[in-house]
């Protein structure tokens, strides 16, 4: 029997593999001891059972109690920026593991499968994702993800976005503390490799994402990074690579300083 599109005169739709995107990050966690790959969930579209893609990178012990953060990408599925700069942290860590130390960094690489393999920014269900958190969403992306920020109790949320219109590197963070010790040097560093945009850094983070749940017995830090999509891809990743390993470095310094007040 031939299929709707093509009695429609419409051309079949090329669904981009999720794999392939996360290829680089599945060789990291084959040679690393250190990086686990553990997929989250599962959730039917289509006829077909998906589930989200997690790793987690297991630091070296430190000095202290052990920093859990968690790094969110594609949750618009037409941003696979963010999951291509997850591999590129991957690999940078595996090379510096003095950066992990002391750390055990949740990696959400691609939050949005559905809309990555369709190449839209909503999810198959037609939903845009980053607008569901913390609304009693229905969407099991967004109900999952949700549960993993609750369960583990995180200590910095990221997310990486990348946007169609913005001509330059821009960062959200919640608070004027975490703008000028954890934002800003990560945004001059990323300058490296972008420029910043106009509105550089913006005090109030927006993404729903990186703002966490009310209750909570100990906020975490959140931030959001996002870079032009316009700029070449091995630039974004190179940015978003670079800001990130700033952020974690730039944070274990504040906690070492917090301690000994």
């Amino acid at each position: 029997m031939k299929s709707m599109a093509i009695l429609s005169g419409r051309p079949p739709r090329v669904r981009r593999p999720v794999e392939r995107l996360l290829a680089p990050l599945d060789a990291v966690a084959e040679r690393s001891p250190r990086f686990i790959s553990k997929s989250l969930g599962e959730f039917e579209s289509g006829g077909r059972v998906y589930s989200l893609p997690r790793f987690v990178y297991l630091g070296a012990k430190g000095g202290g109690d052990t920093i859990r953060v968690g790094i969110f990408a594609t949750i618009q599925g037409d941003e696979p920026e963010g999951a291509l700069a997850l591999s590129r942290l991957a690999d940078a860590l595996e090379t510096n593991p003095e950066i992990s130390k002391g750390y055990a960094l949740f990696f959400y690489p691609v939050c949005n499968p559905t809309g990555f393999e369709d190449n839209t920014s909503h999810s198959r269900s037609g939903k845009n994702l980053d607008q569901e958190f913390w609304k009693d969403s229905v969407e099991p992306e967004v109900r999952y993800l949700q549960s993993e920020i609750w369960m583990h109790a995180f200590d910095g949320i990221i997310t990486l976005r990348s946007d169609g219109i913005s001509e330059g590197l821009s960062g959200h963070a919640a608070g004027a503390i975490l703008s000028e010790h954890l934002l800003e040097p990560a945004l001059r560093e990323a300058e490296k490799f972008l420029p910043r945009g106009h509105g550089r850094i913006i005090r109030d983070g927006n993404f729903q994402l990186t703002k966490a749940p009310s209750g909570l017995r100990k906020p975490p830090f959140e931030i959001g990074l996002q870079t032009p999509q316009s700029a070449p891809l091995h630039r974004q990743v190179e940015a978003f690579a670079t800001a990130l390993q700033t952020i974690l470095v730039e944070y274990r310094y504040l906690m070492a300083i917090a301690q000994n007040i």
